[in-house]
């Protein structure tokens, strides 16, 4: 059986796997926020740096991508070892709705609140300092940033939070 895979941050504009196909997508009671301290891929643990997680209430647009059956072991591999370096993320299937009218089970990555690097709903002066703040091994957090807010607006995708400090950085 195929895999889908639901994406709401960098993996929308940078999946890093092959896939069958892609299709913009909705999840509900979840919702994108700038929740999760980064301490590997766009910040350390001296200066954390902060990105997306889904967290608890709302909905979510984002991307649904359908991995073929013959990839979808190595693919979870994969996002295993990308999304789940310090296990700040609880992986499980969400009901997607798929912009063509299809409901899917989609693999996602949804923030562990209990985890020390939740970072919970932060004022914007403290997002925009720990973004100002934050390189890691992926890179600096404001190109983080404002590549997910940029694919969001292509997309059509509203994000006010991510419009505010994607113009201040």
């Amino acid at each position: 059986m195929d895999l889908w895979i639901f994406g709401y941050g960098s993996l929308m504009w940078r999946p890093g796997f092959s896939y069958a196909e892609r299709r913009i997508a909705m999840v509900r009671g979840y919702h994108r926020a700038l929740c999760v301290y980064s301490h590997v891929h766009r910040g350390t643990p001296e200066r954390p740096g902060l990105v997306l997680g889904l967290d608890r209430g709302g909905s979510c647009k984002g991307i649904a991508f359908r991995v073929s059956e013959a990839e979808a072991a190595a693919t979870i591999a994969y996002l295993r070892g990308r999304e789940q370096v310090t296990l700040v993320y609880r992986e499980l299937y969400l009901r997607t709705r798929l912009d063509d009218g299809r409901s899917v089970a989609a693999l996602s990555y949804a923030v562990d609140r209990k985890h020390f690097q939740y970072a919970g709903r932060l004022d914007r002066g403290e997002l925009e300092r720990l973004v100002l703040q934050g390189q890691g091994v992926s890179g600096a957090n404001p190109d983080y940033v404002r590549n997910t807010q940029a694919h969001l607006a292509e997309l059509g995708i509203v994000d006010a939070t991510l419009d505010w400090l994607a113009a201040r950085l």
